[in-house]
């Protein structure tokens, strides 16, 4: 017979899953923001070692092997520990799945989502490898992103896995609404991966303005070719200043009505019974948001400012899936 406290298990797991994937998300940016994408020019190890102190006790060898990318013991430690987090989340993750096999006869288990994870998982592993390999190709920097929240948003929600139950007539248009938030938060966080693996955050200088110009020079048929080829070294960017400008203004131009869209929803749970903590959190979260958008161009980039930047837009998400699981539809 299904135990309650079997599940009371699994959601525990699948909360730390959900906690460990979000300071992946974290520190993949830290990583990146550090420059340290190539910190080892190979995959899984590092200069085909396990931890950079074994690469630095053989230097002279390291560095004579890969001429074109000299050992950074403070890049590849960098790299290293968004690896190791990655495989301790990979451990957690097949433990789930493992556990949702063997509690299978429980009706409230998820049996097929923990599975669809351990794949999101594998193609991330994936990913991880070609975004050396290719070195930092945008296109698969982005997917890696992406595919980073996609799995953090899944583990969050078989944490939170409430029973289903019959929506009341205020929080049908509401769930709606918040489907469509998901869609546009999603938009808009392609568009930053964009911008960020394309080098192009610090492409306007100025806010909100850009050169001192509302609609300044760019080039849009150049900012968003998706694929350019293989060979070629991505670490700094390859686009010329009217391609960078014209995907900063892109991801200004999403942020407003991404803006606009949450406050709105924000305004729209103030009104619905027992949505008021949502609604605030929500709507303070938005606010944070925007304002360290715009303090990334004011202070030219900060470390901190660009990091907390990458963590709002997975708190955002985490506020946006538990309202979705919150207002989940019955099942017909």
């Amino acid at each position: 017979m299904p135990t309650p406290s079997r599940l009371k298990w699994f959601r525990r797991a699948a909360t730390l899953a959900a906690v460990l994937c979000a300071i992946v998300v974290v520190v993949g940016a830290w990583v990146r923001l550090t420059n340290a994408g190539l910190g080892c020019p190979d995959w899984p190890g590092c200069y085909g070692q396990v931890h950079p102190a074994q690469v630095a006790a053989r230097l002279g060898e390291v560095n004579a092997a890969y001429p074109e990318r000299p050992f950074d013991y403070q890049k590849a430690l960098n790299e290293m520990v968004h690896r190791y987090i990655v495989g301790a989340l990979g451990i957690v993750v097949l433990g789930l799945a493992a556990f949702s096999a063997w509690n299978r006869r429980d009706p409230a288990q998820s049996r097929v989502l923990p599975w669809v994870v351990v794949v999101l998982l594998v193609v991330q592993a994936l990913l991880g490898m070609w975004t050396v390999t290719l070195l930092l190709k945008p296109l698969i920097v982005t997917l890696h992103l992406l595919g980073g929240l996609s799995t953090l948003a899944l583990l969050w929600w078989l944490a939170l896995s409430p029973e289903r139950r019959e929506l009341k007539a205020a929080e049908r248009p509401v769930r709606r609404l918040a489907i469509v938030a998901m869609v546009i938060v999603i938009l808009q966080v392609s568009l930053g991966g964009w911008t960020s693996t394309n080098y192009a955050a610090a492409a306007c200088p100025d806010f909100p303005a850009c050169h001192g110009r509302w609609w300044p020079d760019m080039d849009f048929a150049n900012a968003f070719v998706l694929w350019r080829g293989l060979g070629i070294d991505y670490e700094g960017g390859v686009l010329d200043g009217k391609a960078l400008v014209a995907v900063q203004l892109a991801h200004r131009m999403m942020a407003v009505v991404v803006f606009v869209y949450l406050l709105g929803l924000a305004f729209k749970l103030l009104r619905t019974p027992g949505m008021r903590g949502w609604a605030t959190l929500l709507g303070v979260l938005t606010l944070v948001q925007v304002a360290l958008g715009i303090a990334n161009v004011k202070l030219s980039l900060p470390l901190w400012t660009a990091v907390l930047h990458n963590a709002g837009a997975a708190l955002l998400l985490f506020v946006l899936v538990t309202l979705l699981a919150r207002l989940r539809a019955p099942e017909a």
